[in-house]
């Protein structure tokens, strides 16, 4: 099915992405934040979209109001319904090991989709955004598990609501870190060094003990925090910056089959 012409839309909490996949190649890959959304409306999506395509399909952690009022603007846009994607038990290669599979986000779920297309090793996928997601499958394809954390912005948003004689250093904190090191001299910097370290020792404790357990996993990195995280580890992980996107592009192109 690589003649497919497919809109491909990742939801995530703060910011939209989408890709068009055209000839089997991802293409015209752009983004959107919520706020801009909110501000003057779904047109900030619409104009930057072909009118044709076959198939929209979406990965959306957005919410139900939020997947209704842009499935009424890309239903007018593209004359096409949304295939929102959910979570499944079994598919694609991937055996969840979550009972319910739609508690499983599907984010997490398109994610691991996209890792498995490319790789057919054992995977730890983690996506640094609003949340931290860290998912391991082994080499045949079944979900060991994962564990949820704090984002970087929330941990340091947490710090400056709640922690009277930090606030100060909130409006500081959308600066882009320059360089962690594992000790500060100002606010500004311990917050941010305090968030970066937590999350990237969470991720070396998983990558430790799965070593410790037998596996040799590649580990692939995406979200859009993920390059604040990669400059504290050497090579030893894969950058994947639109993974949900791949993910979305393998299941529009393998429904079925």
């Amino acid at each position: 099915m690589n003649n497919i012409t497919a809109l491909l839309m990742d939801i995530g909490n703060s910011i939209v992405k989408w890709g068009v996949l055209d000839g089997g190649l991802i293409q015209s890959i752009s983004s959107v934040t919520h706020e801009k959304i909110n501000n003057v409306g779904f047109s900030s999506i619409t104009t930057s979209i072909p009118r044709k395509v076959d198939r929209v399909i979406a990965s959306n952690v957005a919410g139900t109001n939020f997947a209704v009022r842009l499935s009424a603007a890309i239903g007018i846009h593209c004359q096409s319904d949304i295939n929102f994607v959910t979570s499944a038990k079994s598919a694609f290669g991937i055996k969840n090991a979550y009972k319910n599979p739609r508690q499983f986000g599907v984010d997490r779920w398109v994610a691991l989709v996209g890792a498995r297309s490319e790789f057919r090793s054992s995977l730890c996928v983690v996506d640094i955004g609003t949340a931290v997601t860290i998912d391991v499958i082994n080499k045949d394809g079944k979900h060991i598990g994962g564990q949820i954390i704090p984002g970087i912005e929330l941990m340091e948003h947490v710090l400056s609501d709640e922690t009277s004689n930090i606030k100060s250093a909130k409006k500081m904190l959308k600066d882009p870190l320059k360089g962690t090191s594992m000790f500060a001299n100002n606010t500004k910097m311990a917050i941010q060094n305090g968030s970066v370290n937590a999350i990237s020792g969470a991720i070396e404790r998983v990558i430790g003990t799965l070593r410790s357990d037998g596996y040799k996993p590649k580990v692939i990195v995406t979200g859009g925090d993920a390059p604040r995280i990669l400059k504290q580890f050497d090579d030893q992980l894969i950058y994947r910056p639109h993974l949900i996107l791949q993910g979305l592009a393998y299941i529009v192109q393998n429904e079925g089959s």
